[in-house]
Protein backbone atom coordinates (compact mmCIF):
# COMPACT_ATOMS: atom_id res chain seq x y z
CA UNK A 1 0.00 0.00 0.00
CA UNK A 2 1.10 3.72 -0.54
CA UNK A 3 1.01 5.59 2.12
CA UNK A 4 0.53 9.55 2.68
CA UNK A 5 4.35 10.05 3.26
CA UNK A 6 5.11 7.97 0.21
CA UNK A 7 2.81 10.45 -1.60
CA UNK A 8 5.23 13.49 -0.11
CA UNK A 9 8.13 11.87 -0.74
CA UNK A 10 7.45 11.22 -4.70
CA UNK A 11 6.06 14.58 -4.70
CA UNK A 12 9.74 15.99 -3.59
CA UNK A 13 11.31 13.65 -5.08
CA UNK A 14 9.25 14.73 -9.02
CA UNK A 15 9.39 18.26 -8.18
CA UNK A 16 10.75 19.96 -11.31
CA UNK A 17 10.89 16.39 -13.46
CA UNK A 18 7.04 16.11 -13.78
CA UNK A 19 4.87 19.07 -15.15
CA UNK A 20 1.68 20.22 -12.55
CA UNK A 21 -1.16 19.45 -15.39
CA UNK A 22 -4.75 20.46 -14.83
CA UNK A 23 -7.64 18.60 -13.69
CA UNK A 24 -11.06 18.84 -15.98
CA UNK A 25 -14.72 18.41 -14.69
CA UNK A 26 -16.29 15.91 -16.75
CA UNK A 27 -19.94 16.86 -16.74
CA UNK A 28 -20.89 13.48 -18.84
CA UNK A 29 -19.39 11.15 -16.20
CA UNK A 30 -20.47 13.04 -13.34
CA UNK A 31 -24.22 12.49 -14.55
CA UNK A 32 -23.29 9.02 -15.29
CA UNK A 33 -22.08 8.29 -11.70
CA UNK A 34 -24.04 11.04 -9.71
CA UNK A 35 -20.98 12.48 -7.64
CA UNK A 36 -18.40 15.08 -9.22
CA UNK A 37 -15.57 13.19 -11.81
CA UNK A 38 -12.59 15.27 -12.58
CA UNK A 39 -10.07 13.94 -14.97
CA UNK A 40 -6.19 14.34 -14.44
CA UNK A 41 -4.75 15.48 -17.62
CA UNK A 42 -1.69 13.20 -17.56
CA UNK A 43 -1.06 13.34 -20.84
CA UNK A 44 -0.08 16.68 -21.25
CA UNK A 45 3.59 15.40 -19.59
CA UNK A 46 6.59 15.20 -22.02
CA UNK A 47 6.18 11.77 -22.26
CA UNK A 48 2.16 11.53 -23.16
CA UNK A 49 1.61 9.46 -20.36
CA UNK A 50 1.40 9.21 -16.43
CA UNK A 51 4.48 6.35 -16.45
CA UNK A 52 6.43 9.43 -16.18
CA UNK A 53 6.22 9.60 -12.19
CA UNK A 54 5.94 6.03 -11.26
CA UNK A 55 9.58 4.98 -13.60
CA UNK A 56 11.09 8.31 -11.89
CA UNK A 57 10.61 7.67 -8.66
CA UNK A 58 11.40 3.94 -8.57
CA UNK A 59 14.69 4.65 -10.58
CA UNK A 60 15.50 7.42 -8.29
CA UNK A 61 15.32 5.37 -5.46
CA UNK A 62 18.21 2.80 -6.81
CA UNK A 63 20.58 2.28 -4.61
CA UNK A 64 24.07 2.67 -6.02
CA UNK A 65 24.85 -0.70 -5.92
CA UNK A 66 21.42 -0.86 -7.90
CA UNK A 67 22.11 1.56 -10.71
CA UNK A 68 25.50 -0.31 -11.41
CA UNK A 69 23.72 -3.48 -12.17
CA UNK A 70 21.40 -1.38 -14.50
Amino acid sequence: SVSVDDVRTAQKTLSGVARMTALEGSRHLTSLVGSPVHLKCENLQRTGSFKLRGAYVRIAGLTASERARG
